[in-house]
Parts: structure tokens; sequence; C-alpha cells
């Protein structure tokens, strides 16, 4: 998460890796007492700037602390910055891109933590998402717009194919909101910290995870539209009824447990079909 002033470390924001660096001490404070650090955490942040949470981190954690940072500019400014931290280690590299499980040496857990760019946050959560089962808790900074997308639940305009996703994996706990004022730029939107915990069993585990993701990406293709015209290549609407789902349901209406449902039954299908194929 990032830091203290532009000004005097001589660093300007870039708008290309959408940084905006946090400097409210009280922000910052509130923060750290969420994620709650402790010794022995295997902690990682993406994105740590210029260090205003790292500090509190590796004090935390007793010096124990790998971060994940882009931005080349800024990575001899934290070297020099925590330099007498043994385990701090700097890892130059796209989140995006970067294999998380490199960073599992041991049998602990990971806990993320990041003040992600808004341009990528929601790539980067599906990409953090993968990862779920070797995670404790993921606490970021991000858009408000986004960690309410995240946390609605069925009926509510926010919810989507995001949350669905989200809560899939994990419990989504919308913690706090933070204003522009709290960093420097000031971004023009609000932002919210979230916390997700990824259970430990699945409370609704798919047949198959890439049926699910495609039910949800076709349901949502047009959010006005009912699932019976977005599904309608997929599954008919005497099916539907017949898995106790009204096709006349717009996609917000379903809960994570019936999408669930839809994406097991056109699984088990496909795999009937693709067998009888083989014995024909």
């Amino acid at each position: 998460m990032s830091s203290n002033s532009t000004k005097h470390q001589g660093h300007q924001a870039r708008k290309r890796f959408g940084q905006n660096f946090l400097h409210d001490d009280n922000v910052i404070r509130n923060i750290v007492k969420s994620i709650r650090p402790k010794v022995g955490d295997n902690m990682v942040e993406i994105g740590p700037g210029m260090g205003a949470i790292t500090e509190h981190l590796l004090d935390a954690t007793e010096g124990h602390l790998n971060v994940v940072e882009l931005d080349r500019d800024l990575i001899p400014g934290l070297k020099v910055k925590f330099f007498n931290h043994a385990g701090f280690k700097v890892n130059e590299a796209d989140a995006l891109q970067f294999d998380f499980m490199t960073l599992k040496t041991d049998e602990r857990p990971l806990r993320i933590v990041g003040n992600l760019p808004y341009n990528i946050s929601t790539p980067l959560i599906f990409h953090l998402l993968s990862y779920a089962g070797n995670v404790q808790d993921m606490h970021f900074m991000l858009q408000k717009e986004v960690v309410m997308r995240m946390a609605a639940g069925p009926g509510d305009n926010n919810y989507g194919r995001l949350s669905i996703m989200c809560q899939y994996f994990c419990q989504v706990q919308h913690m706090f909101d933070v204003g522009p004022e709290a960093f420097q730029p000031a971004p023009k939107v609000d932002s919210a910290i979230v916390r997700l915990a990824p259970y430990a069993t699945l409370p609704h585990p798919a047949k198959d995870f890439k049926s699910l993701e495609n039910i949800v990406r076709q349901s949502f293709t047009m959010r006005r539209k009912t699932l019976r015209n977005n599904l309608k290549k997929t599954i008919s609407d005497e099916q539907l009824t017949e898995l106790g789902i009204d096709a006349g349901l717009r996609p917000e209406r379903l809960s994570l447990e019936e999408y669930v449902r839809i994406a097991d039954f056109v699984f088990e299908n496909k795999m009937q079909s693709n067998s009888e194929s083989q014995d024909g």
C-alpha cells in the first residue's frame, strides 16, 4: 500500500500504474488494525508504493514481509528505507502475472494486503482468487464501488459476476470507507477497505468451476435481459423450471447456490452427451 506525501520523496505518482499514495496516518492505523498482522504471518503486500503501510507490517511481523512492486523507480527507495529488516524481500513484478505460490515456502497460508491500482483491480482480484486455497485472508483498498459489488447480495443493483465469484471462494466484508483526501494525489472517487476470508470448505462447490464461470459470464452479458435470453443457447426454459429456477428472472435475482445448480446441470449434460457420442 502506498505511502506518505509524494512531494518530498521526489516521486511523481504515475497515472499508468494507477498510483495514489496513502498519507493519512489515522487511515493507515485503521487499516493495520483491521489486518491484525502478527509475528509468524506469511504477509505479502501488493504495491507498497513508498512504504506507509509496509512499515507497520514489518514492525508487527518482526521484519518478515514480501512485497510485489511493478514500478522500478520505487524499489531502490523501499530497499534503502527497510534495509535493516533481513526478512524484507522485494519482488519486482506485475501482480497480474505474478505466481503467488512462489511465496508459499512452508505450510503457512498467505496473508495478502494491497492498495490495488483501480485500473486493474477486477482482473487482479480474479487472479488472486485462484490462490484462495492457500490464503488465510486478503485486505484490499479499492474503489468503493468495486467493494460494494464484491459484497452485494442477490437483488442488489451492485450484484453481478464479481460478487458471485468472490463469494464462491470467500466471505466478503466491506470494512470501512476512505475519502479521497487520504491520498496524494487525491483520486476522483471514494475508496473502501474490503476483507476476503477464503472458506476452509466451499459452501456451494461446483462440479466444474469452468462451467460455473461460463454460466455466470453468459448470464450477465446483458444485465437488463432475463436468464431465458442470456442462457438460451445453453439451457432451455423447461430445464430451468426443472431446477426450480424461473427463466423470466433477471440475472441479479439468482443466488450463488442457484448458479451452481445451473452450472452442475449443464456440466453433467455435457459429460453425458460426450460419453454417449463416444459409445455411439
